[in-house]
C-alpha cells in the first residue's frame, strides 16, 4: 500500500512528491500519463519565478524538478488515472487506465485545468507565439505595446486592467454588448483611459509570421470587418477543471466541489474527505501561477505526512 498517491505531475504534484518523500513517507508514487512538468512547459519564456534570471523557457524551468524528487525516493508511474475512490475503512483506491488498481493511505490530486479556446482561426497555430491565456505570465513582454483581450467575464476584465498598467493600449473584445463581470470591475474598466471596448464583435482570425502574431481580424455584428495591428492577444473565455479522476461511478464527486467543478479546499489544501488533498489550478481561488502551485504542493504534502503518521501510529 502507498503512503501517498500523487495524481498529476505539474509543479504542484512534483513539489508534493518532493516534500512527502523528503519528509519521511517511504512509499510515494506520482501518477502522470505524460512527461512531468505541466502546462508551464509550453511557455516560451519565464521571468516571474523567484530566483530565475535571464532567458529561460518553461521547459528549462521544470527540467530539474523530477530528478530532484526522484533523488528522495519519489516513484513516477507513467499511466493515466481514471478514478480515485475510497473504501469503507478510509483507504483510497487508484484505478488506472489499464484496469489495475492501487491502494493508498492518502491522495494529493493536482490534475490542473485547461483554458478554453475561443475557436478563431490561427489560435492554435500562434498559441505561445502571441496568443496567450495568462496576462500575469506574458503581459510584461508587451510593455509599451498594444494588445487585444477576448472575453466578457471577471477574469477577462481583471486581466485587461492588469495589462493596461503595462501596455500602451488594450482592446477588450466581447461578442455581446454587456459584460458578465461584477459591476465594480466593469466600472473600473470603463474609467481606464487606455482600454478600448469593442463590443458585439467576434475574432475571426489571428494572423502573423514566423516571429509571431501581427494582427487580429474581427467581424462586427453588423457585418463590418475591423483589423487590429497588435503583437499579442489574450484569451479569457473560461477554464475547464480537470476533475474527472474525482468523479465516481454514479456520477457524483468524491469530495465537495463548486458548481463550476473546482475542488473546495481549506487553507491547508484539505478537501471534505480526510486524507484527500487538492492542489494547483483545480482548487478554488487558484492564482494559476507556478509559484502558487508549488506552494500548494508543499502545504498538502505536510498535511499528508501528518495524516499518514497518525494513521500508522
Amino acid at each position: 500500500m502507498l503512503d501517498c498517491a500523487i495524481i498529476g505531475g505539474g509543479p504542484a504534484g512534483l513539489t508534493a512528491g518532493l516534500y512527502t518523500t523528503r519528509g519521511g513517507l517511504a512509499n510515494v508514487t506520482m501518477f502522470e500519463k505524460g512527461m512531468p512538468g505541466g502546462q508551464i512547459t509550453q511557455s516560451s519564456e519565464i521571468e516571474n519565478y523567484p530566483g530565475v534570471t535571464g532567458e529561460i523557457t518553461g521547459m528549462d524551468l521544470m527540467m530539474p524538478w523530477p530528478e530532484q524528487c526522484q533523488r528522495f525516493g519519489l516513484k513516477h508511474e507513467m499511466v493515466e488515472v481514471k478514478r480515485v475512490s475510497q473504501k469503507e475503512d478510509g483507504t483510497f483506491v487508484i484505478l488506472k487506465e489499464n484496469g489495475e488498481t492501487e491502494e493508498a493511505l492518502s491522495v494529493i490530486v493536482g490534475t490542473g485545468s485547461t483554458p478554453r479556446r475561443a475557436g478563431f482561426k490561427g489560435e492554435d497555430l500562434f498559441f505561445g507565439k502571441g496568443v496567450s491565456t495568462c496576462a500575469t505570465c506574458d503581459g510584461f513582454f508587451y510593455k509599451g505595446k498594444e494588445v487585444a483581450v477576448v472575453g466578457g467575464g471577471d477574469t477577462a476584465l481583471e486581466e485587461a486592467l492588469y495589462l493596461a498598467k503595462l501596455c500602451s493600449r488594450v482592446y477588450l473584445i466581447h461578442r455581446r454588448d454587456r459584460f458578465r463581470a461584477s459591476p465594480n470591475t466593469i466600472e473600473r474598466v470603463k474609467k481606464t483611459e487606455n482600454i478600448e471596448l469593442i463590443v458585439n464583435a467576434c475574432v475571426d482570425e489571428v494572423v502573423g509570421d514566423a516571429m509571431g502574431v501581427t494582427g487580429v481580424h474581427m467581424i462586427i455584428n453588423d457585418g463590418t470587418l475591423r483589423q487590429l495591428d497588435v503583437p499579442g492577444i489574450f484569451v479569457f473565455v473560461g477554464n475547464d477543471v480537470n476533475n474527472q479522476v474525482l468523479m465516481q461511478e454514479d456520477g457524483t464527486f468524491l469530495c465537495d466541489m463548486t458548481e463550476s467543478g473546482e475542488v473546495i479546499v481549506d487553507i491547508s489544501m484539505r478537501t471534505s474527505v480526510p486524507g484527500l488533498y487538492a492542489v494547483g489550478d483545480m482548487r478554488i481561488a487558484a492564482p494559476k501561477q507556478v509559484v502558487s502551485a508549488a506552494g500548494d504542493g508543499a502545504v498538502a504534502a505536510l498535511q499528508a505526512i501528518a495524516f499518514v503518521d497518525e494513521k500508522l501510529n
